[in-house]
Parts: structure tokens; sequence; C-alpha cells
């Protein structure tokens, strides 16, 4: 009796045990976040932290819903990503339309309706589904115990800077200067505008093609608490950082400062010359506001996987899956940056700001995501 009390009581004192290191390695970044750049940060970091709970429950990803899309042309696949655009829509125009906050500026997500956008967006598609994840997708999955998207992570902070380095011919291709409809025919009817596409899009995609039970698993009726949870986590994005919620320039950033530790010198590079850039090589990786939530999210991904019991490391190591995962990151990472981001902060809060560079994403990455989807069995995936 005392032996099986004993090997019962093992995996309780493990799970507690982890707990307690999650609660005092979050509580540090916390405190370190505080210490760099004020309550501000530590607000944004525990919005990161939010976001990462919300996608690890949900199991929320864009990744899967657009291969379902794609390859097996199963239009219910896009009802959800379609309802969180819808959402996130409704949840940022009246403070976009409000233009700032106690002082503070907030402006939407947007960027030129140019070649570089498609040509990212298509990169980003065949390579987040190598990779197995988005941006938002790699680091809730890394948070919940999957080693392999460590590799990715290390590939796409590579990628985005040797992309960092070619953004001065990206950008003298054709393109047209950022189009943001709130801004150029007012932000109400702009919202309706948009929301009724989306409407339009979300009946369209409701034709039933699958049995019901094959999207029980991301239905929308199971996903709308967090479809909800993260279109307001997204708007108290925009009203403390000043902008919607983004990713992967933290990628670009992380890639750039371990060139530097290697003896990169940023002063022959045009990109990392502007200020901005400049300003955020020389700052700690805390006083990012986009590191600080990516790191938040990770953390927060896994806090939640723990209180729910399903915390595993796992790491696939056959040559194929690794191979995918190095492929992947690379790709994802240079078409995030040539392409302003990605599924969250090209697509989600692009489309949401109603800049049309968004829905010019959303196109694009859709012919990525067959080719990235067809090309999966090949890595054994």
């Amino acid at each position: 009796m005392t032996s099986a009390n004993n090997a019962a009581s093992a995996p309780a004192a493990a799970r507690l045990g982890g707990a307690l290191a999650w609660i005092a390695l979050a509580a540090a970044v916390g405190a370190a976040a505080y210490a760099a750049s004020g309550p501000r940060h530590l607000a944004l970091y525990a919005v990161g932290v939010a976001i990462g709970a919300v996608l690890l429950r949900s199991e929320f990803g864009f990744t899967g819903s657009l291969r379902r899309f794609v390859i097996d042309r199963d239009r219910r696949a896009l009802r959800a990503p379609l309802a969180l655009l819808g959402l996130t829509t409704l949840a940022l125009a009246p403070a976009l339309a409000q233009g700032e906050l106690f002082g503070q500026p907030l402006g939407p997500a947007a960027a030129p309706v140019a070649l570089q956008v498609a040509a990212g967006a298509l990169l980003f598609g065949v390579g987040m589904q190598l990779a197995g994840g988005c941006g938002s997708g790699t680091l809730f999955s890394l948070g919940g115990g999957n080693g392999r998207m460590l590799v990715v992570i290390v590939f796409f902070c590579a990628g985005s800077f040797v992309a960092s380095l070619h953004m001065g011919w990206w950008a003298a291709l054709p393109a047209a200067e950022p189009i943001v409809l709130g801004e150029r025919f007012g932000w109400l009817p702009s919202a309706v505008f948009q929301l009724g596409v989306i409407g339009a899009l979300w009946v369209w995609a409701g034709r039933r093609q699958q049995p019901a039970a094959d999207h029980e698993k991301h239905g929308i009726s199971r996903m709308g608490p967090a479809l909800v949870a993260l279109a307001l986590l997204n708007l108290a994005t925009l009203l403390l950082a000043g902008h919607p919620w983004t990713i992967t320039w933290a990628y670009a950033l992380w890639g750039a400062k371990a060139a530097t530790w290697v003896g990169w010198d940023p002063a022959g590079a045009a990109f990392w010359q502007a200020p901005f850039q400049s300003a955020a090589l020389a700052r700690g990786v805390l006083d990012d506001v986009t590191s600080l939530m990516d790191i938040g999210l990770v953390l927060g991904a896994g806090g939640a996987a723990l209180a729910a019991g399903r915390w595993t490391l796992r790491f696939d190591r056959r040559p194929g899956t690794m191979l995918a995962a190095v492929l992947g990151g690379v790709l994802m990472g240079y078409g995030a940056r040539i392409g302003f981001g990605c599924t969250v902060g090209a697509l989600l809060s692009g489309v949401a700001s109603t800049s049309v560079h968004g829905w010019l994403w959303l196109a694009a990455v859709l012919p990525g995501t067959w080719l990235g989807g067809r090309l999966r069995p090949r890595f054994g995936l």
C-alpha cells in the first residue's frame, strides 16, 4: 500500500514542482520587465501570457485551418478564422477611430499594397505548413513542450535577419502606399463594409461538406469564447502599445542581436540604421514590446499546459521532420519580414485595421499553403 501511495504521489509532486518553477520564472520575467520599462510593459507581458494560455487551451491556429481549406477543400475550416477577423475588427475599430488614449496615439497595422507583401505571404504559407505552426503557433507549441519548435524559431530568426538585409531590394519593387479604409472613408462605414464582406465569406464557408463530427475539435461553437478573448486581448495590446498585436518583428530583432554577438556590424545595413530598428538593436530584449509579449506567450502556454496536466516534453528528431523544421523556419522568417508580418501581424491585425494589405496577404498565403501542404508528406509530416 505504501509503495502504491508513493507511486501515485510522484506525478503529483512532479506537477507541483513544475508549477512552482513556472510561477518563479514567470514572476522573474515580469519583475525584469517592470524594472526595465515600467508598468506598461508589465501589463503587455501579462497580455502575452493570457494570449498564450488562450491559444494553448483552444488549440486555435491558422495553419491547420488554412490547410484543411486548401488541401481538403473544407470550407468550414475557415469559419473560426473568419469569426476572429470579424470580432477583432469590431474590437479595434472604435479605438482606432478615437485615435489616441490618454495622449498615446493609436495606429492601425498598415503596410504598402506591394509585390513584396504577396511574395512574403506565399513564402510564409509554404513555411508554416512545413514547420507545423505559424508565428503564434510555434510559440504556444513550444510553451506546451514541443521541442521541435525551438529549431523552427532559431531558423525563423535566421530567415528574418537575412530578409532584413534584402529589404532595400524588395522595397524597390512596384508598390502602392498603405490603404487603410477606415482612414480614407471613415471608421464606421469601413468597419460595416468589412464586416459585411467577412459575414458573406462566413456564410459561404458554412456549407457542410463533411460530417459535423469532423469539425467538433475546431468548431466555432467550441472556440467561440477563445475567439472573443483573442479579439479583446488584441484590443488590450492596441491600447497599451499603440498598435495591434504583432509577433514576428521580435524574430528579426533576435536574429540581428545574435549576428552582432558573432561579429556582424549593423553599420553597413540600411534597414538596421533606421531610427526604430537602430534603437531596438541597442536596447535590451525586454525593452521591446513584441519580444516581451512573445516570451509571455510561451510562458502562458506552458502555464496553461501545466494547469491542465498536459505538459510533456517531446522532440521529433526524425531527419525529415527536422529538415522541414529548418526549411519551414527559414521560409517563414524571410516571408514574414518582407511581407510585413505573419498570420497575426499582417493577416489578423492588418485586416482588423481595415488595411488592404491584410487582404492581399490572405489571398497570397493560400497558394503557399497549398504548396506547403503538398510537400508535407515528403518530409514525413
